[in-house]
C-alpha cells in the first residue's frame, strides 16, 4: 500500500530507476470483497526493473483512512517486512541513501557474500516499507 502514488514514484521510478508498465483503477462489489473494505476504490501502479518480478503499488483513493507504518517500526518487529532489489551500483544509490532514509548504518559489504550479495543497504520509502538494496 502506498499513500501517495506521485511521491511512491519519486522513489521508485525517479530515484531507483523502475519503469512504470501499468496504470488503472478498480471499485465495487467484487474489490470491496476482495480486500474486505467497503467503499474500497484504489489506484494500481506497476513498475519493473529489466528483468525480476515488478513492484505494484495499491493506493485506495477511498476510503483514506488506513494506518500509517508506526514512524517507530524497527528491524526486529514483528510488522516488519523488507523487499529486496539488486543493483548494479549499491554504492551510488546509497550515496544518495536511495532517496529516503537509511535504515541500516550505511552501504554494509559482505566479502564472502554469506547473505547471497556483495554489498547492500536497508532503506525507507515514502511509506516507510523498507528496502534492501543489494549488489550482486
Amino acid at each position: 500500500m502506498v499513500g501517495d502514488t506521485e511521491a511512491s514514484l519519486g522513489f521508485y521510478r525517479d530515484r531507483l530507476g523502475l519503469e512504470v508498465v501499468g496504470e488503472s483503477e478498480n471499485y465495487g462489489t467484487e474489490q470491496e470483497h476482495l480486500n474486505n473494505v467497503f467503499g474500497a476504490h484504489l489506484r494500481f501502479t506497476t513498475l519493473h526493473a529489466h528483468s525480476g518480478p515488478g513492484i505494484e503499488f495499491l493506493e485506495y483513493l477511498a476510503p483514506r483512512d488506513g494506518r500509517p507504518m508506526p514512524p517507530d517500526e524497527r528491524a526486529n518487529d514483528l510488522m516488519h517486512w523488507q523487499t529486496r532489489l539488486t543493483a548494479n551500483d549499491a554504492a551510488q544509490l546509497a550515496a544518495s541513501a536511495g532517496g529516503g532514509p537509511l535504515v541500516s548504518s550505511g552501504l554494509v559489504s559482505l566479502p564472502e557474500r554469506r547473505l547471497g550479495f556483495s554489498r547492500g543497504f536497508l532503506v525507507r520509502d515514502p511509506d516507510g516499507h523498507v528496502m534492501e538494496i543489494t549488489e550482486p
